[in-house]
């Protein structure tokens, strides 16, 4: 009989789509809490989701600046 651990369970990552689609309520008037898989975490009030460019990057911003999201990165998202 092995005593051994059983493997971790495999995350699986966001794609842009997914991340896109969880984003969509981001309409200029609600709060987005971003946590990275390196931490780091980016608060954006007022966020906007972009609309899809050609470029296929994940957009969003505050009015000021544009912040490029990588789907594969995002650990968990708090919108508010």
């Amino acid at each position: 009989m092995s005593t051994a651990a059983a493997p971790a369970p495999q995350r699986t990552a966001m794609d842009a789509v997914q991340l896109r689609k969880a984003l969509s309520e981001l309409n200029g008037q609600r709060d987005l809490r971003i946590e990275f898989a390196t931490a780091h975490v980016l608060s954006i009030r007022r966020a906007l989701l972009i609309p899809q460019e050609s470029d296929g990057l994940v957009k969003v911003s505050d009015g000021q600046k544009v912040f490029v999201l990588d789907a594969e990165r995002v650990v968990w998202m708090e919108i508010g």
